[in-house]
């Protein structure tokens, strides 16, 4: 992509994280003294479970190497506001889902330069392999998630009102332009376009369906109440698909990394809204 796309691309994750800030408060980061196990559990299946399963992937597959890539990075990243939203509408533990996205989207800074890094130097064919500067990385990753977070919550705190009112139009106008750089991303890579979709499509799919099984019967072996159970295993398979764009797109100026979790970003739709039917289905029962 040129650099008006990457900038437009960048500025939406910016507003999506200013949107997530304008719905947070403090009292989210203090809910892990209220239900340590919950959260304790929600994290490490998504900061160690989620890549573990998305490096088994990535190499159980016939992937090309940037496909596998793309799933790496797609794994290293924290869960987004989209998590928080198919948790309300599947009457999970909301508070637990934002806590974890909150949590996760602090520690992740640290942990995605290494994990991709890994991924570049494991998948990339010789001569192709680059890498990020990890503090670098930190730096700009920080400026495009924790600042406007921080900035979205001050908002919150001292303009509840005014923050209320603008979280659901933000969400809407950074939904649309997501969609639209998605779309983009697919017109670029259009010519490998069919034979992406064939492997990213399955892996990608496999990545979502088993990191949600494993978060939900993990925090049921753990004895977790069924709304975190639900809440958990959404973190755990719903991912920040914006996020793992950027870093493809913007960080390694790679479209084809990105092709993963724009695929991504689309099927997740359907199966957190298959998640929907059978929480609020049972519930009717």
């Amino acid at each position: 992509m040129d650099k008006v796309s990457t900038i437009i691309l960048a500025g939406s994750l910016i507003i999506i994280m200013l949107g997530m800030g304008l719905s947070l408060v403090i009292d989210d980061f203090k809910r892990i003294v209220l239900y340590p196990k919950a959260i304790m559990l929600g994290l490490v299946n998504q900061l160690i479970l989620l890549p573990l399963i998305g490096f088994t992937i990535a190499i159980l597959f016939p992937l090309r190497p940037e496909i596998s890539i793309g799933i790496m990075i797609l794994a290293a990243s924290p869960g987004g506001p989209t998590s928080n939203l198919i948790a309300h509408l599947a009457k999970a533990d909301t508070a637990l889902s934002v806590t974890l996205t909150a949590i996760s989207s602090f520690i992740t800074i640290l942990s995605i330069p290494i994990i991709v890094n890994f991924a570049l130097i494991y998948f990339a064919e010789e001569g192709q392999i680059i890498r990020l500067d990890w503090v670098e990385t930190v730096i700009r990753i920080f400026v495009i998630i924790i600042i406007p977070i921080s900035i979205g919550m001050t908002i919150r705190r001292y303009k509840e009102g005014f923050a209320l009112r603008m979280a659901n139009p933000v969400r809407k106008a950074s939904g649309i332009v997501i969609a639209l750089v998605i779309a983009g991303i697919f017109i670029k890579e259009r010519a490998n376009f069919v034979s992406y979709f064939q492997q990213a499509g399955l892996a990608t799919l496999a990545l979502n369906v088993t990191t949600m099984a494993v978060g939900y019967y993990s925090s049921k072996l753990f004895k977790i109440t069924k709304k975190q159970a639900i809440s958990i295993s959404i973190e755990s398979g719903i991912q920040n698909g914006t996020l793992a764009i950027t870093i493809a797109v913007v960080l390694l100026g790679s479209t084809a990394f990105a092709i993963a979790p724009a695929i991504y970003s689309l099927l997740m739709f359907f199966t957190g809204g298959f998640v929907i039917y059978l929480s609020t289905r049972k519930k009717k029962d």
